[in-house]
């Protein structure tokens, strides 16, 4: 018996050890070598039509400067159409994109405000929009983002390619909650630009991204990740994925603890849901697709349980092991700083040299708490709220 646990937990290491190192190296390593994606911007009058959906409830703070941006985008404005669905807001939002939307009504840019008396939740809201949409091109975009200014020119020059599916846009906060969450973040940019040099990115950034209407499949209703179901589902039909960081969404909420912690939950939901009902991405006919998947995405969405499982048998261990008493208790104590940090000060951390180089790891463990709330609920069948942005 204490063979068989010692070999167990043996595995579980390794898989910890694979997922936060070795795959993370690969991908970097990959990333470096992947250059600028984009090919220099050719002249000509080859411009495809793009509708821009921006799925809204409560964003009276950022919907102004959210149609201010895009009808600032460099591109033909007889080209664009703005399309901003409010999603059953308690607040001025729709008002606010009306009045907004007066300051251009002079000029080509097609602007629409759609609003829902009821909040339907944005599966809902996408199902019924997108496919009314008559442009070639559809990005969804997220309120409370900006998009760079020459985003729709460069996506515009990739979807030259006959079997590109899908354009993905960086993600950027222009005021991270924490360190540890601008690290993370980086860290998940490069990663993408690995996913993508072997085979597509393993979902999308949801502040941003675009894909040919044509495409589009309708979602089932309970879909809670749509930035990972929609373009996944368009790979896996044979299509590519490009992740590009020359195509910017900035983040301009900060997330507060408590709104991190709620997106991590709701994420975490969604990666188990679509481990569940998307094993074709695990075939070997995607090569590297499948690779980054099982590597990085389903491996994340089991990652709770694996560390779970492993902490409980170092504890069954360590009744006759002295090692494992000090593993157990190791693990422990970064647990409990982990949640302990939550409580303070970000600054406090920045400045304290002990503390500040363990702000990754700090993130990382909080996340995984999320994670593992986010899939119980999962599994119990605790999400079945509609979408309000968080």
């Amino acid at each position: 018996m204490s063979l068989l646990l010692h070999s167990f937990v043996a595995i579980l290491w390794c898989l910890v050890i694979y997922h936060h190192l070795i795959y993370p190296i690969i991908m970097l390593r990959l990333s470096a070598d992947t250059g600028n994606q984009t090919e220099s911007l050719k002249t000509g009058n080859e411009y495809r039509t793009i509708t821009v959906l921006v799925p809204a409830y409560n964003e009276a703070e950022y919907i102004a400067a959210k149609i201010r941006n895009v009808a600032s985008l460099n591109y033909p404005a007889n080209k664009i159409k703005l399309v901003i669905a409010c999603d059953g807001c308690t607040d001025n939002t729709a008002q606010l994109a009306r009045k907004t939307a007066q300051e251009w009504q002079n000029s080509d840019l097609d602007m629409k405000v759609i609003e829902f008396k009821n909040n339907h939740g944005k599966i809902a809201i996408l199902n019924a929009l997108i496919p009314e949409i008559q442009s070639e091109i559809v990005a969804l975009s997220d309120a409370s983002a900006l998009i760079s200014n020459d985003a729709l020119l460069i996506a515009n020059q990739h979807f030259k390619a006959p079997r590109l599916g899908i354009v993905a846009a960086t993600y950027k906060l222009l005021n991270p909650g924490s360190e540890g969450e601008e690290k993370y973040w980086n860290y998940q940019i490069n990663i993408k630009r690995g996913e993508a040099a072997i085979g597509s990115p393993i979902g999308v950034h949801g502040a941003l991204y675009l894909f040919r209407k044509s495409l589009f499949e309708t979602l089932p209703s309970d879909t809670i990740n749509d930035d990972f179901i929609l373009p996944m589902k368009i790979v896996s039909q044979g299509y590519k994925a490009i992740y590009d960081c020359n195509l910017v969404a900035l983040e301009l909420e900060s997330a507060t603890l408590s709104m991190d912690h709620k997106r991590r939950v709701r994420i975490a939901s969604g990666n188990f849901q679509q481990l569940i009902r998307m094993p074709e991405l695990c075939s070997p006919a995607l090569g590297g697709t499948a690779f980054s998947y099982i590597s990085g995405k389903a491996l994340r969405s089991l990652m709770p349980f694996i560390l779970v499982a492993q902490y409980l048998i170092c504890n069954w261990l360590a009744l006759d092991s002295d090692i494992f008493l000090a593993i157990s208790a190791l693990q422990l104590s970064a647990f409990i700083m982990a949640r302990l940090s939550l409580f303070l000060p970000e600054h406090y951390l920045q400045d304290q040299r002990l503390l500040k180089p363990f702000s990754l790891i700090f993130y990382l463990l909080n996340g995984y708490w999320s994670g593992l709330i986010g899939s119980l609920r999962y599994l119990l069948r605790l999400d079945r709220n509609p979408w309000k942005s968080i």
